[in-house]
């Protein structure tokens, strides 16, 4: 099920590298997915504070690390300029949900990226 909050569903999510040759088409468009899945978890479990949205964003970080072999198989990786892309991303979703006080550290955490 889509998000359902317009500022979510209108959000072009990863559009940097989706712009960026660098990275490939298909695998960006996984990328939006997960997020796009986050968002619909957050908006049918109503995390009720940090720890259960940062149980929701591990768990969508936890997604990213296994698309790294996408990427690198593709020749691409999630480097510098896709870390800081799919962080805002999670930031971007986190304050959208009203979790301005969230740390944008603590929504990646798992990351292997």
């Amino acid at each position: 099920m889509p998000p359902s909050d317009p500022r979510v569903a209108g959000h072009d999510f990863l559009k940097s590298m989706a712009a960026d040759p660098y990275y490939p088409g298909h695998v960006v468009a996984k990328g939006r997915d997960i997020l796009l899945r986050l968002c619909a978890r957050i908006e049918a479990e109503r995390p009720a504070g940090l720890d259960a949205l940062y149980t929701l964003t591990h768990a969508a970080t936890e997604e990213f690390n296994d698309l790294e072999a996408e990427f690198e198989a593709a020749g691409s990786e999630i480097e510098t300029v896709a870390r800081e892309a799919i962080a805002e991303e999670f930031w971007f979703v986190a304050t959208a949900y009203g979790f301005a006080g969230a740390d944008v550290e603590e929504l990646i955490a798992p990351r292997e990226w």
